[in-house]
């Protein structure tokens, strides 16, 4: 009986044992297990050179690129261009996206006629005032009078970091400001511009030629007395036909155009164009270039309207 109970005291002391131990057991596997993904992240970060390289604090600080200052989005700097044949104060401010007003007055220009070939023009570098700061003047100051939040013109010319931009002397540009108004072109009228006399028109020769081979754009209908054919600034335009010119210069809406009168009492004209290179009372050829295509007067584009006029009455170019 003896042997019996110790076996079975032996047993039990080993079971118990057992059981204690798992604990033990099961903290030192999650343990191990912690331990093998820390070092293959190790492992990754020191193999993965161009991701993590620590700067030597004594060291000196290197860079392959000279630091800059980046221009504020949407703004750019104050451009210099020459005028050429054909330019106006319009046709500068559609191609540079700012006011006619805006160039004029960075300019000191008042009047539109003024401008020549050869010109040099100061184009603002967006919609605003470029302005001379003089003795007396203050940020203040110039806000009101260009009728704006000081802080547009603190903030543009960085007058809070660098004060001196916007002492006596410097130029600054006030964004948004309110300008003064240009004087209006001078409106020719058409009787000044047809003279006494035409004289005798040359015969038609057939069917109008377009003055330009471009797109139709808009067709002649009621409620638009021409056909509007878009092609390239500059492009030149042809007269349709034989004819004597009739009318030239500006007009309202229509801008700077140039007329042709033809044989039956038809007569020709050319619109939007930016330069006229024929007189009233010149004899000109069917296919001669009278005109350039331009911007002038109310456009959305380079185009010409082309318009015809069977005595008052106006028809479809494209019909004739």
């Amino acid at each position: 009986m003896v042997g019996v109970r110790g076996l079975r005291f032996a047993l039990n002391t080993s079971v118990a044992v057992l059981v204690l131990s798992l604990p033990f057991a099961a903290t030192a596997a999650s343990r191990a297990s912690t331990v093998s993904p820390n070092v293959a992240v190790t492992t990754m970060t020191a193999t993965d050179a161009s991701r993590a390289q620590p700067a030597a604090r004594g060291g000196a600080i290197a860079s392959s690129k000279n630091p800059v200052t980046v221009a504020a989005e949407g703004t750019r700097s104050v451009q210099e261009v020459t005028i050429h044949e054909g330019d106006t104060l319009a046709t500068m401010a559609n191609y540079y996206d700012v006011s006619v007003e805006a160039i004029a007055f960075a300019n000191a220009i008042t009047d539109v006629h003024t401008l020549q070939m050869g010109q040099k023009l100061v184009i603002p570098p967006a919609e605003g005032a470029l302005y001379t700061m003089k003795d007396g003047d203050t940020v203040d100051s110039i806000a009101t009078r260009f009728k704006v939040d000081p802080a547009v013109i603190f903030t543009f010319n960085r007058c809070y970091f660098e004060p001196e931009r916007c002492a006596a002397g410097q130029e600054i540009f006030v964004r948004g400001a309110a300008l003064p108004a240009l004087q209006e072109p001078e409106r020719v009228t058409v009787s000044v511009l047809r003279g006494p006399s035409l004289g005798a028109t040359p015969p038609r020769t057939g069917r109008l030629a377009w003055p330009v081979a471009g797109v139709i754009t808009q067709y002649f209908w009621a409620g638009h007395t021409g056909v509007d054919l878009a092609a390239p600034y500059g492009t030149g335009i042809g007269a349709s036909d034989d004819g004597v010119v009739s009318a030239a210069g500006w007009v309202a809406v229509g801008g700077i155009r140039v007329c042709v009168q033809h044989a039956g009492d038809l007569e020709t004209c050319y619109y939007h164009t930016s330069a006229v290179y024929a007189s009233v009372g010149q004899q000109v050829a069917r296919g001669q270039i009278i005109a350039a295509i331009g911007l002038t007067g109310v456009t959305t584009g380079p185009h010409v309207h082309w318009e015809c006029k069977l005595g008052s009455r106006f028809v479809n170019c494209l019909d004739l």
